[in-house]
């Protein structure tokens, strides 16, 4: 594999696909390399092949953008549900590969009740994105749900990885992997990722801070927040492992900084959090790129 520049693991963050192109041009100089442009439940009036051209425009050669995320519930918002398959169409415009989003959720029920209706709705979406050449990543947060009452998402278990995964048994089907949704369920995220990795399309980065004194003095039920979001380099996961278990199985993708959470690194320091955070994984990548001497 050819890693020249680190381009097998690129390092960016997130933007909002309203408004990208402003937002875009103050974040290059600090050296992102790439970016998940963002929409909320449906695509609303955006105009994607306008919006393609004005990113591309913008970006010219020095980023890309890695994926286009689609945060809705597709199993009970028949407009998201039209829209996943209008971005997965309109993901090559902007030179992306991948579309993440919920898996969504029938909320009123557990997560295993779901599941036909899951099949039913990205069954098609596979076969649109299996025909485009994109590959769909699932978002692995809990959006505050439990197995018996999901909340908008049912992506978020390894369980649910395998009935879904079971139920539509796509190539094009994958993960939007992050360690903080897995700590939060107190899961060992390097292990995890060891497990999954042939799966996981496109990595947030954003990380979690467990208060483990609380957790054993007052239990999980104490009404505190005992798992802090945190952004990469104030976290409690080595990012460097994460690196290696994606490189020793041959991955190939970008990690990028989910923001806008932690609870130190936000307001007037947000992206002072977020520059630290792309510098300190660039260093779990390796440091700066360096080729091998030519031999004889």
């Amino acid at each position: 594999m050819d890693r020249s520049g680190h381009q097998d693991v690129r390092i960016g963050t997130l933007a909002p696909l309203e408004g990208a192109q402003g937002y875009l041009r103050q974040l290059l100089p600090h050296g992102f390399e790439c970016f998940q442009l963002t929409m909320r439940a449906t695509i609303g009036g955006l105009d994607l092949p306008s919006l393609a051209t004005e990113v591309k425009e913008v970006l010219r050669d020095r980023a890309a953008v890695s994926s286009l995320g689609l945060y809705g519930n597709p199993l009970t918002n028949e407009e998201t549900a039209r829209d996943w398959a209008t971005v997965i169409r309109s993901a090559g415009l902007f030179g992306a590969k991948f579309v993440c989003g919920f898996a969504g959720a029938l909320e009123d029920r557990p997560v295993d009740e779901s599941i036909p209706r899951f099949a039913e709705v990205f069954g098609e979406l596979a076969k649109v994105a299996e025909g485009e050449g994109v590959k769909i990543g699932f978002e692995n947060c809990d959006m505050g749900g439990t197995w018996e009452r999901p909340k908008w998402n049912i992506a978020h278990s390894p369980r649910a990885w395998e009935l879904m995964f079971d139920a539509v048994p796509s190539d094009a089907l994958g993960l939007e992997w992050e360690p903080c949704h897995q700590m939060v369920s107190f899961i060992e995220p390097v292990p995890q990722l060891r497990q999954w990795v042939g799966k996981v399309v496109h990595i947030h980065g954003k990380d979690a801070t467990i208060a483990w004194d609380v957790v054993r003095r007052e239990g999980t039920r104490c009404g505190k927040h005992v798992v802090q979001h945190r952004t990469p380099g104030f976290g409690d996961t080595n990012w460097a492992d994460v690196i290696s278990v994606l490189r020793s199985a041959g991955w190939r993708g970008s990690i990028d900084i989910e923001g806008w959470h932690d609870p130190v690194y936000r307001g007037d320091l947000e992206m002072t959090g977020q520059v630290y955070g792309l510098n300190y994984l660039k260093g779990c990548r390796g440091g700066p790129y360096v080729p091998n001497p030519a031999t004889a």
